[in-house]
């Protein structure tokens, strides 16, 4: 069993505090782990920030049934016989355990149950003016410490310098202001041939005169099926969605990794929190979102990263580097929750308060460029399908590229 640090992300200090007070972001970029000495409770409990910034997981029988319910509601249980704080009880990782469960987001676990503690600030909108003040001010401060060589925004105190950092690119306004903060720091890409991310990465590094700085990770059919097997070992995920986004990542924190780097600063967090996806432009129309404004359809696309920052970091760890987020920082977080609809997307234009306060950072094509989701950016969702009606698996039959991946990885 691999040994689980007692707590990730922030010291107990701050987690103490943020205990004391609710404070859902309490500088840094998240926290989960054991807490020894948690203020007014009477024994150590498990802790998990309210973005899920940190993946936790306790073995299912050591915790009550609800552990499994919705993480963006409030929820409590009642205690188990087994204390799910003790040692071989809990993990950073899910394959330390037997059976695995996700400690829900903005959560405390202890051997009296499970207590939501933190939720998603709910104050604004602010002003347009102050609303955007406040973003370039966040950006401002988290990108230089993270040019300091600072992991968290000074929360932990792991200051360890750039020169063991690198940088997930693949040449929109996201990479491309995190890669300008650290200009010295290398540049990974990764994809099929011919595929957008490639091409976009190539042509933004030429735009700032970082060709030689730019290292294109070519995927093959063969290193995507040995990355599928991968991400799906150390993230427990095997539905084509999920894979398909990890398989890009895992393999650029490999070729980071194999390059002697121990970090890897990418764009996470920035679509979600603010507006960067389609469905937020017309929520009243779309039928992927439940609400019908702009706000309060990116709310609910912040809600998902929880999810998604559990796999994307299982990926990158098991990947041999350790993420860095700068986008997920609470000042940034902060100052993004509380945007009007008109910042984040209007006019067609989408993650507005963000490409402004990007003006001056990195060139304006950079600023401007469209966004494409990486699973289809890399060719990796196209090329598991032909994958997929290779071995067999025909459009026509449901889930085909899902039945063609369970094949797979049966066969170990």
């Amino acid at each position: 069993m691999t040994r689980s640090p007692a707590l990730r992300g922030a010291s107990a200090d701050r987690v103490r505090a943020a205990l004391r007070t609710r404070d859902p972001l309490p500088g840094g970029r998240g926290f989960a782990g054991r807490l020894t000495d948690p203020p007014d409770r009477s024994g150590p409990v498990l802790v998990r920030d309210v973005l899920g910034r940190e993946p936790l997981f306790v073995e299912r029988d050591a915790t009550a049934p609800d552990l499994d319910s919705d993480p963006t509601t409030d929820q409590s249980s009642t205690a188990t016989d087994r204390d799910p704080t003790a040692p071989g009880n809990w993990s950073a990782d899910s394959a330390d355990l037997d059976d695995p469960a996700s400690v829900p987001a903005g959560s405390v676990v202890s051997s009296g149950g499970v207590e939501r503690v933190w939720t998603l600030p709910d104050d604004g909108p602010v002003d347009p003016a102050v609303g955007q003040a406040a973003v370039t001010d966040a950006l401002d401060g988290v990108l230089g410490d993270l040019a300091g060589g600072g992991d968290d925004g000074g929360g932990s105190g792991n200051e360890s310098g750039t020169a063991d950092l690198a940088v997930a690119f693949s040449g929109g306004v996201d990479s491309g202001v995190v890669a300008a903060a650290v200009p010295d720091a290398p540049r990974y890409v990764a994809g099929f041939e011919g595929c957008h991310d490639v091409a976009a990465a190539r042509e933004a590094a030429a735009e700032t005169g970082r060709e030689t700085d730019l290292r294109v990770v070519e995927i093959t059919h063969g290193e995507l099926v040995r990355a599928v097997r991968a991400v799906a070992s150390a993230t427990g995920r095997r539905n084509p969605m999920d894979v398909a986004i990890a398989v890009p990542l895992y393999l650029v924190a490999e070729a980071v990794a194999d390059d002697g780097f121990d970090r890897i600063a990418v764009g996470q967090g920035a679509d979600e929190l603010f507006g960067g996806y389609s469905k937020v432009e017309e929520p009243a129309q779309d039928h992927r979102v439940d609400a019908d404004t702009v706000r309060g359809a990116r709310t609910e696309t912040v809600r998902t990263l929880p999810d998604q920052l559990e796999r994307d970091v299982l990926a990158v760890r098991a990947a041999g580097a350790e993420p860095v987020a700068p986008f997920l920082d609470d000042r940034i977080v902060d100052a993004a929750l509380a945007l009007p609809g008109s910042l984040l997307s209007a006019d067609g234009e989408r993650k507005i308060a963000l490409r402004r306060a990007a003006a001056g950072r990195v060139p304006e094509s950079v600023r401007t460029a469209d966004k494409k989701a990486v699973q289809y950016g890399t060719y990796v969702s196209r090329e598991l399908d032909r994958l997929a009606r290779r071995a067999g698996f025909k459009r026509r039959m449901d889930d085909h590229v899902g039945r063609y991946l369970d094949e797979l990885l049966s066969d170990g």
